[in-house]
């Protein structure tokens, strides 16, 4: 259930009638005497009574009969048997355990707005010899259009200019921006971490990459039935024997006030008020072991898991690169190298050069402060340290402004997963460093704890290359890894497992988001910045009911040549 604002206000609003009712009444009753305090008691209960009437005429039409019904039987019996302080009471119990379930559903929105908030709305459109703003829904394919540096690519197209450094990680999952060449296809959603570039469009608005992955996550929303509780499958059941049992009660006794006690205890308060609180104490022990877990649902359904789908980046793995291997050329240290580079590195803001100085300083290297600084956007940065010419990139931009050496010669035997940083000094290649996303340490005692507590299957499935993928599985025991998937694939793999038994997806970024929905439970990893990464969190955002948010292989590496 998706409780908008407005809901969650009104209905403050009549728990602080009802309160406010009992209150005033209690101190005219002592005051005044009986009949003003039934007043205010009356008063109080009728603004509650009316809107849960619409509430339950609502349901009604939808076909839906739930306890509610009972709730307003009791109030209507004590405001009608003259017993208002009673109708006070139901009327407090209804109005707070719907607040509270308001407030621990409320917040299933956030996500979905900003899933759409990552939509670009306009674009600047090549118009001659002039650049114009538009919106991006009047772009077609063929229109030339210019990224700017941070901007968010509105549609799909093709790299017009020589090159372009992105950040896909809202798309693939993959945390080390890429590079794009003349040509190559760049997909609407990427973030441009580079100089601005012009891109070709090849697809609407409506078509592209990223609307298609807001149109599967709210597909895979509209495509679930609403939840019902379990005690509202029994509530016809439950109204018609509450009512026998009253009209027993008033036949026996001669006395109405006997009819009125019944309903009044039959009334499901714990079900009104107690479930709610229940449920909202477990997500707060959740939040902190820095789990937020988004609508109390999903914590119902978790215990009825049987199955995990797992995404790789930032799930498995740290969602970062760091520092796996240093190969110099003899007379080079590794950690003088390092310095030299992660020195220069301080210049820029390359998410690699943001590896490397953490990595020196976890060695704990005392780094020089560069001058001449050059920049050459996510291909490499030359300057001088300590009086020595540095070259810091890909294999090819050091080979290109260095003299003597070839970094090519080093790269013998590097994983194809690993991201490959070259370094020059004094017009000599010195060696290479080696990063890559590193396995997360507590991986394995993560599947051991979901095999302990009753999920039979574990399914790897990444939009990562085959043979990456099927290294993690190997490491971890995974006997079911899928690699290259776009967000599609995704879909109907996870809703393959939930055919078989409910089923558990935990996920990180965008590409996840409709395979997330579409689960019994989605987990999503957060505290995932693209620069600081510090402790990741998983929120169980997405269960049946609930809202939130095309991976290509082969991606190159930033600043490997």
């Amino acid at each position: 259930m998706i409780v908008l604002p407005a809901l969650s206000t009104s209905r403050a609003v009549l728990v602080a009638i009802a309160c406010s009712g009992l209150v005033i009444g209690g101190a005219l009753w002592m005051a005044s005497g009986e009949t003003a305090a039934e007043w205010a008691w009356t008063v109080a209960t009728l603004p509650v009574l009316a809107a849960l009437a619409v509430e339950i005429v609502t349901a009604l039409r939808r076909g839906e009969v739930g306890l509610d019904l009972v709730a307003a039987l009791s109030m209507s019996a004590a405001l009608a048997f003259g017993e208002p302080l009673a109708g006070n009471v139901v009327a407090l119990m209804y109005a707070g355990g719907q607040l509270l379930e308001s407030y621990a559903e409320g917040r299933a929105r956030r996500e979905m707005t900003t899933l759409l908030g990552r939509v670009a709305r306009t674009a600047m459109l090549h118009d001659g010899e002039t650049l114009r703003e538009v919106p991006v829904v009047d772009l077609k394919p063929k229109d030339l259009i210019l990224v700017r540096h941070g901007e968010v690519v509105p549609v799909d197209g093709s790299l017009v200019s020589e090159i372009a450094v992105l950040d896909q990680s809202s798309l693939t999952g993959e945390s080390v921006p890429v590079e794009k060449f003349n040509s190559d296809e760049i997909l609407s959603g990427s973030t441009n971490v580079g100089n601005a570039f012009d891109l070709k469009t090849e697809r609407s608005a409506t078509d592209s990459t990223y609307a298609n992955i807001v149109r599967l996550v709210s597909q895979a929303q509209e495509s679930k039935a609403p939840s019902v509780r379990m005690a509202d499958r029994f509530a016809v059941w439950f109204l018609l024997l509450t009512l026998l049992i009253a009209g027993v009660a008033w036949w026996v006794s001669g006395d109405r006030v006997r009819a009125l006690a019944v309903l009044v205890v039959a009334t499901p308060c714990p079900l009104i008020l107690a479930l709610p609180v229940a449920i909202i104490s477990g997500m707060s022990r959740a939040a902190k072991l820095g789990v937020l877990i988004k609508g109390g649902e999903a914590l119902e359904t978790l215990a009825k898991v049987k199955a995990a789908v797992l995404d790789k980046t930032g799930t498995l793995t740290y969602g970062q690169a760091r520092i796996v291997d240093i190969r110099t050329v003899e007379g080079w240290r590794e950690d003088e190298l390092l310095r030299l580079a992660a020195s220069l590195d301080q210049a820029s803001s390359h998410v690699i050069a943001e590896a490397l100085v953490e990595g020196a300083h976890r060695r704990n290297l005392v780094l020089s402060t560069p001058t001449g600084v050059r920049e050459a956007a996510g291909t490499g940065v030359s300057g001088t340290v300590e009086g020595r010419r540095v070259v810091i990139g890909g294999s090819r931009y050091v080979r290109e402004n260095s003299t003597r050496g070839d970094p090519y010669a080093l790269r013998q035997g590097v994983a194809d997963d690993a991201a490959v940083v070259a370094v020059a000094v004094d017009g000599a290649v010195a060696g290479i460093i080696l990063l890559a996303d590193r396995l997360r340490p507590d991986a394995p005692a993560m599947l051991q704890a979901f095999r302990e507590i009753g999920i039979e299957r574990v399914v790897l499935a990444s939009g990562d290359r085959k043979d990456v993928v099927a290294s993690i599985a190997r490491q971890l025991g995974i006997t079911e890894a899928h690699g290259e998937l776009d967000p599609v694939h995704k879909v109907e793999l996870v809703k393959r497992e939930a055919e078989r038994c409910p089923v558990m997806m935990l996920g990180d970024g965008v590409n996840d988001a409709p395979a997330l929905a579409t689960a019994t439970v989605g987990v999503a990893m957060g505290a995932r910045g693209r620069r600081h990464r510090r402790r990741a969190r998983a929120s169980c955002c997405w269960s049946t009911g609930s809202t939130i948010s095309s991976a290509q292989s082969g991606w190159r590496i930033a600043r490997e040549g």
